[in-house]
């Protein structure tokens, strides 16, 4: 008789396993691809994902955010099913929709869509101040780190290039380090100058500017108006003065969002419900950075958006009243 209850409570302990292994195969996981852990776009991730989770036994979502090579391998990331989401510049988007340059041998990536813009960034200028850089043709003949490949910087540095009609013979070298390498190859005397694509104020410029004597550099020119009356996706930005040392006075350069993205396949509700969990947070959200100070419910739904906004953001908009 003792038998019985043994295997009454082997039968429940099993089915207790079973609904377990239910429950543990409904959790969703969610990656968003960020980009170097000196720039703004991994705070950002790992900002979206600490509200995500603090939601997942209700939701059944888990994020995390890892670093990433920036928003050119994050475009990558998203087709390949890397990232379910990815963080990228707003002019990414629209070359990865239409399958422009870096993007042309992939092709038009149609099913891109936009879940909401974050900061704004600015394409930003670095120079050792014993290197003599006033401006954007003074770096001819520099030692210039011109991003590594697949990261925001590189591909605008690129587009500057193309319409000044250079390549990286102008450069005495032309390095590819990453973003968290920059500020120590500067300080060393290794490079004359760093490129970025960025929010502000960043961590890496402010490790350079209190090791090195180092200037912002304007992004200025005919070449440049050139560019942004070519490319809407790019504006005229500044970056405010007395944000860095040996920077009293703005320094004017072109820039653009930085806006979260995904594919039209990805679930409607996990959208939905990742939306949610970061506009029901947003006060604390735009306290995690500096750079989302300024962040605006209107301006995160609508500006910088250069896809379609994806069906499970869009139906969070209409319930707020927001479109």
């Amino acid at each position: 008789m003792k038998a019985l209850p043994l295997a009454l409570a082997l039968s429940a302990g099993l089915s207790l396993a079973a609904m377990g292994g239910v429950a543990q195969a409904q959790d969703k996981f969610v990656t968003i691809g960020t980009g170097g852990q000196t720039g703004v776009y991994y705070v950002a991730g790992q900002s979206i994902c600490r509200f995500v989770n603090r939601d997942s036994s209700k939701t059944g979502i888990r994020c995390n955010a890892p670093a990433s090579g920036g928003g050119v391998a994050n475009v990558n990331g998203l087709r390949s099913g890397e990232y379910n989401f990815g963080i990228m510049q707003s002019d990414h988007q629209y070359k990865a929709m239409k399958g422009e340059a870096p993007f042309e041998a992939q092709g038009a990536m149609e099913d891109l869509r936009a879940v909401f813009s974050l900061q704004s960034e600015v394409f930003t200028v670095l120079a050792r101040k014993d290197a003599n850089i006033k401006g954007l043709d003074d770096l001819k003949g520099k030692r210039v780190n011109i991003g590594n490949p697949g990261s925001g910087q590189r591909d605008t540095l690129e587009e500057i290039m193309r319409i000044k009609g250079w390549d990286k013979s102008v450069f005495r070298l032309a390095s590819e380090l990453k973003p968290a390498e920059q500020a120590s190859a500067l300080s060393d005397n290794n490079i004359d100058a760093m490129t970025y694509f960025v929010g502000h104020p960043n961590g890496a410029i402010q490790e350079a500017t209190t090791t090195v004597d180092a200037v912002l550099v304007p992004v200025t020119g005919p070449d440049i108006d050139k560019l942004l009356s070519e490319k809407s996706y790019y504006t005229k930005a500044e970056i405010p003065g007395g944000l860095y040392k040996g920077s009293d006075a703005a320094t004017q350069s072109i820039g653009g969002k930085a806006v979260l993205s995904v594919s039209s396949k990805t679930d409607a509700d996990v959208v939905y419900q990742l939306v949610k969990s970061v506009f029901e947070n947003l006060d604390r959200f735009r306290k995690l950075h500096p750079a989302f100070a300024d962040l605006k419910e209107e301006d995160m739904i609508k500006v910088g958006l250069t896809a379609p906004l994806h069906e499970g953001a869009e139906r969070y908009y209409k319930e707020r009243g927001w479109l």
